[in-house]
This record gives structure tokens, C-alpha cells and sequence, in this order.
């Protein structure tokens, strides 16, 4: 906790923009200037990203691809390169650690950095924020927006503001009034759920939420009462972490047609295991608890899983613990559309440049 003597931090949220789509464009100048969606455009795709002239259409992000078909009948699908993109997510780590080395990544594509004392002695985060934006331009030919202020909370804020290609400078003694203009649906932190609590309330934007004390949001909104009463005045105490503690590992996968055959869904579990051992490994990860995820035909989700007494150490542990866990649910009374397995309760961090996938990439 920062006391009132402690001179306001500087705090940079590096976002690209419309990163896998952008880097897609880069690479293939035929797409440059299209709307553009990385994903699967057949009856079970997703898009995983959409570039801005997609996104003039309304096609989003997590958007399933027949509906971004209907909202853009010339949209461009490209199956998406995870490699590709991670390769330029280094690129650009490699950046932020020029100047710090307090990062804090979200994704591949956006991190908060800590940038109050730096490598370089520089005293302007906005200047810093600035050669960052122009060396990521410069080494990956790509566009980057940032936000830059004294609490990760405006930070984020902030780089959505003037996107893309964008910077937003938010000074300590403007944090509360920037709040107060947004709406509380914008605000990081405040799902769709608690934003439709909020406005059945009458709670639109923060200056909305300012008026409200804590005993009310308390009775209203529990634990998280205490975050939305300060963020309303554009307090946010949380750290960077430079070492972000990860809860899970997990693959998905979704299917083109729904499965019910025992010997078909063991066989996509068994390519499930293939993939999500690498990841545990490169994550350095250790865990006990194995947990299936099997999303139904009607869109019902069963979540099963095992702690063994010992933490997993082979691919084939974790393959036949999910097996085990899979058999149990058989016979399914509906077609499996979706096979997840992951391992949980993990006791080790990953590495700092080991960023993990959002979970929807993994769902195309």
C-alpha cells in the first residue's frame, strides 16, 4: 500500500493493435486494407481477432464466425499462426526490458510495465511510453497504443483511449475526472453482469458510481465493493507483478461435428494431451488436480476433475487421468461439441516470457 508521501508511480499498459489480425496484414500485404478475421469462419469457428476494418462491421473479437460472416459477407478468415505471433511477442518483450524490468504481462499482445525507476534514468514515462511505441514500430513493423499514469487501473484505461496507434496520458490530479466520463462498463474489472447490476442501480459511468458509498456497495456488490469504491476515485494500490502467479494450464478444442463415440472422443482427448503437455513443460508448472471440461450439444458444461496425491509428471499421466474422467460421463446423453483438459492448482510460476494464450484461441 502507497502512503501519501510516496511520489505517484509511473505506470505504462503497452496494447498492440489488433495484434494476430495486424501481424496477418504485415505479412501478407494482399489483406492489407480488407476486413480481415483470424479464427474459423465454419459453423463452429470464432473469431480471435478482427482488424479495424473488420471491426467497422461490428466483428469482434470471441464473436462465433457465422454471425461476423452475416455482419461482413466479405470478410477475410485466415486460420491463425500462434507461432507467428508469439515470435513477435518476444520482439517486443524484449523492448520493455530496455527500460525495466518490472513487466507485467496480460497476453501476448498488451502488459502493464512499471516504469517509476528504469534502466535508462529516465524521468517522463510518457517519453518512455513514446520510444517504446516507436521501437515496436520499428523492429516489427506494427503499431502499438499506450496509456501512461500513475495507477495500473487508468493506465489500461487510458491506451484504449486514442486507439489505435494511440497515446493517452493520464496525470494524478486528472484520474479522478477521467474516471468520472467513463462509462462503467469500460472500466477493467467490471464484467457485463456487474454492469447490468450497476445499471439497474442507476449506476452509468463513475462519477455514477462516486456517489455511492461503500456501505452500498457493499450490500450490493460484496468483496469487490472495495475496488469499485476506489476506482470511482481513481485509486488502484495493486502492484505490477513481475512474476504473475498462473492458477491453470489447459487446452480446448471444438468440433465440427458434435461426438459421441467413446473410441472418437478418447482419440481427440489423447491430440488435447498433445498439446497441453508442451505448455505445462515451458511453464515449468506443477500441479496435482487433472480437469476435463465437455461442453454439450444444448451448450451444457460438465467440469470433472481428480487430485492425485503427487504432482503430474508425464504427458501420459495427465492423458489417462482425463481418460478416466471422460469414461466416467459415458454414456453422454448429448454430442460433445468441445473436449478441454487442463491441469490446476498449480505451485510454480512460469517463466516471465512463457505469456499464456487467451483461453478462445484455443477454441477455434
Amino acid at each position: 500500500m502507497e502512503s501519501a508521501d510516496d511520489p505517484p508511480r509511473k505506470i505504462i499498459h503497452i496494447d498492440m493493435d489488433a495484434f494476430y489480425a495486424s501481424v496477418e496484414q504485415r505479412d501478407d500485404p494482399a489483406l492489407r486494407g480488407l476486413p480481415v478475421a483470424v479464427g474459423g469462419g465454419g459453423p463452429r469457428g470464432v473469431v480471435a481477432a478482427a482488424s479495424y476494418e473488420a471491426r467497422t462491421f461490428g466483428v469482434r473479437s470471441a464473436m462465433p464466425g457465422a454471425r461476423a460472416r452475416r455482419l461482413c459477407p466479405d470478410l477475410v478468415f485466415v486460420p491463425p499462426r500462434f507461432d507467428a505471433y508469439r515470435a513477435v511477442s518476444e520482439q517486443i518483450h524484449r523492448i520493455f526490458a530496455r527500460f525495466t524490468d518490472v513487466i507485467q504481462p496480460l497476453s501476448l499482445d498488451e502488459a502493464y510495465l512499471d516504469v517509476t525507476q528504469n534502466k535508462m534514468g529516465i524521468a517522463s514515462a510518457t517519453y518512455v511510453a513514446s520510444e517504446i511505441r516507436r521501437m515496436i514500430q520499428e523492429d516489427t513493423g506494427l503499431t502499438a497504443s499506450a496509456g501512461v499514469s500513475y495507477n495500473k487501473l487508468i493506465a489500461k484505461l487510458a491506451s484504449d483511449q486514442n486507439k489505435p496507434d494511440g497515446l493517452c496520458v493520464v496525470k494524478p490530479e486528472e484520474g479522478e475526472a477521467f474516471i468520472a466520463r467513463m462509462s462503467v462498463s469500460r472500466i477493467h474489472g467490471i464484467g457485463p453482469v456487474t454492469s447490468r447490476r450497476m445499471a439497474a442501480l442507476g449506476i452509468e459511468t463513475g462519477a455514477d458510481l462516486k456517489r455511492h458509498d461503500l456501505g452500498f456497495l457493499q450490500r450490493h456488490f460484496g468483496k469487490a465493493a472495495a475496488f469499485y469504491h476506489g476506482a470511482a476515485r481513481g485509486i488502484d494500490d495493486r502492484p505490477v507483478r513481475d512474476r504473475e502467479g498462473r492458477k491453470s494450464v489447459s487446452v480446448e478444442d471444438t468440433f465440427e461435428h458434435d461426438l459421441l463415440d467413446e473410441a472418437t472422443l478418447i482419440a481427440e482427448l489423447d491430440k488435447i494431451a498433445d498439446r497441453l503437455w508442451p505448455r505445462v513443460e515451458k511453464a515449468h508448472a506443477i500441479g496435482r488436480t487433472v480437469t476435463l471440461k465437455i461442453k454439450l450439444s444444448d451448450f451444457r458444461i460438465l467440469t470433472r476433475s481428480r487430485t492425485l496425491p503427487h504432482a503430474v509428471h508425464s504427458r501420459e499421466e495427465i492423458f489417462e487421468t482425463g481418460c478416466t474422467l471422460l469414461r466416467a460421463q459415458l454414456p453422454l446423453t448429448k454430442g460433445a461439441r468441445l473436449l478441454g483438459l487442463g491441469l490446476h492448482n498449480l505451485a510454480d510460476e512460469p517463466d516471465r516470457d512463457s505469456v499464456e494464450v487467451r483461453q478462445f484461441e484455443l477454441a477455434i
